[in-house]
C-alpha cells in the first residue's frame, strides 16, 4: 500500500507490480480484457500509424468502456461516444496527439467531441504518451488532490503536474536507473485503492453455488420422504 507523499521507491514499485493481480482480483472479466487492450494493444497500434498518430471511433468506444469499467459507470457518456463518426474522432485525436506535450491544447482538441471531457481525453492521451499525460482516474485524483469531483481542465493540469513531479522525484531516488512515468504513478495509486475495492463474484461461481444449493435441497427432500 502506498500513499502519495511516500518517497519509498520500493513501496511504489510493489504497488505498481501488483496492479495486474489486483485488477484481476476484482473478478471483472470484461475489465481485464479491456485493460489488456488499453495498456498493451492500443499504444502499439497508435504508435505505428504514420505520418500522424490518431485513434478510430471503435477504439475510442473501447477506451470509454475501459474508463467506465475501471471507475464509475456512466451509460450516457458511452452513448455519446457511440454516436460519433470515425472521421471526427480521427481528426480530433490527430490534432490532440500533435499538440503534445502541451496538455492544455491536447485535451481541448479532444474535448470538441461530444461526451469527451478532460478525464476521457486524458485516457486517450495516456494511451499514446504515458510519460506526458497520466489518466485522470478518481482514485489517483483523491490520492494526489484530496478529491475526485472536479473534472475540469484546470484540475487535470494540476493533477498531471503533481504526478509528473512525483515521477521525477522517485526516478531520482530509485536505484539502478529505475524510472517512473506519471502513468506509473497513476496505476500504482489505483492499485493501492483496488486492494480494498469490493470483489465481483464471477458468474460461473454464482452458477456453481446455485447448483450446489439446489442439489442440497433436493437431497434433503429425498431424506424427508424416506
Amino acid at each position: 500500500m502506498v500513499e502519495f507523499g511516500s518517497e519509498d521507491t520500493q513501496e511504489w514499485r510493489e504497488a505498481l507490480d501488483a496492479y495486474q493481480e489486483r485488477l484481476e482480483g476484482l473478478g471483472n472479466e470484461k475489465l481485464g480484457e479491456l485493460d489488456e487492450f488499453y495498456r498493451l494493444e492500443l499504444p502499439k497500434v497508435v504508435a505505428n500509424r504514420r505520418p500522424e498518430a490518431y485513434i478510430t471511433q471503435d477504439e475510442l468506444v473501447k477506451v470509454m468502456d475501459w474508463k467506465l469499467s475501471r471507475g464509475k459507470w456512466r451509460a450516457r457518456l458511452q452513448s455519446f461516444v457511440a454516436a460519433l463518426s470515425d472521421d471526427e474522432v480521427q481528426e480530433a485525436s490527430q490534432k490532440a496527439f500533435a499538440a503534445l506535450p502541451n496538455l492544455k491544447e491536447a485535451v481541448s482538441q479532444l474535448s470538441v467531441l461530444k461526451g469527451i471531457g478532460p478525464a476521457t481525453a486524458s485516457a486517450v492521451l495516456a494511451a499514446h504518451a504515458p510519460a506526458v499525460a497520466p489518466f485522470m482516474s478518481d482514485e489517483a485524483m483523491v490520492a494526489a488532490l484530496g478529491n475526485a469531483k472536479d473534472y475540469t481542465l484546470k484540475s487535470y493540469l494540476v493533477f498531471a503536474e503533481k504526478l509528473r513531479n512525483k515521477a521525477e522525484e522517485l526516478s531520482k531516488l530509485g536505484e539502478d536507473m529505475e524510472s517512473f512515468t506519471p502513468s506509473d504513478i497513476e496505476r500504482a495509486l489505483w492499485s493501492t485503492a483496488a486492494a480494498s475495492m469490493p470483489k465481483k463474484t464471477p458468474k460461473s461461481t454464482k452458477a456453481g453455488k446455485g447448483k450446489a444449493a439446489a442439489a442440497s435441497a433436493a437431497t434433503k427432500g429425498v431424506k424427508r420422504k424416506r
